[in-house]
């Protein structure tokens, strides 16, 4: 992965970014449906928080088999207090920078650890963009994060690689003038 080295920086901005959807979550949001179709947005943010204790969990040297990436739901009204604790568990298990270059177990193989770090910040990039559409969207989303997102995507996800067992869906058509984000959504299989 040669166009982000070192991607913590930007996984703590996409991690800001998602923070200040979870602040404006209600309870009543909770069962919306999201774009990740299998997920109402309660499963979604379930599955965010998890995949966060699950990349924390490899920057403390574990491997992904060994752990499933959920948690218990913290209730109707605890969705930012779990995310700032996953937040603060995966700063802390990749503050070390010894650890981007580590072999990593990660879901999708053993790889090193900036590798790692980059696909968390696709995946967190990504599920804010679906999270802000369940929510009817009207948030302003960083476009720099967006690009660095679909350029990890691109590079790790070609095209030809949708096969079954890989958890994204064939790369859906938009059009020539769409913003980065629904390009993002697109390559990673989502329908605007």
């Amino acid at each position: 992965m040669t166009a982000v080295q070192d991607a913590r920086p930007q996984y703590l901005l996409a991690l800001d970014q998602l923070e200040k959807l979870f602040a404006v979550i209600t309870p009543a949001d909770l069962d919306r449906p999201t774009p990740c179709t299998e997920f109402t947005l309660r499963q979604l943010l379930n599955h965010v928080v998890g995949g966060i204790h699950r990349f924390a969990y490899l920057g403390e040297g574990g491997r992904a088999e060994d752990i499933v990436a959920a948690i218990e739901d913290p209730g109707d009204d605890g969705w930012p207090a779990a995310l700032g604790r996953a937040r603060a568990r995966a700063a802390a298990a990749w503050a070390e920078d010894a650890k981007l270059g580590r072999p990593t177990a990660a879901p999708w193989g053993e790889v090193p650890g900036a590798m790692v770090v980059g696909g968390y910040v696709m995946e967190t990039v990504t599920h804010t963009w679906d999270i802000a559409r369940a929510l009817d969207g009207g948030f302003a989303l960083d476009d720099t994060l967006a690009h660095t997102a679909l350029a990890i995507a691109e590079l790790v996800l070609p095209r030809e690689s949708r096969v079954e067992g890989v958890p994204f869906g064939e790369v859906q058509p938009v059009a020539e003038d769409a913003d980065v984000h629904t390009r993002l959504a697109a390559w990673l299989g989502r329908t605007a």
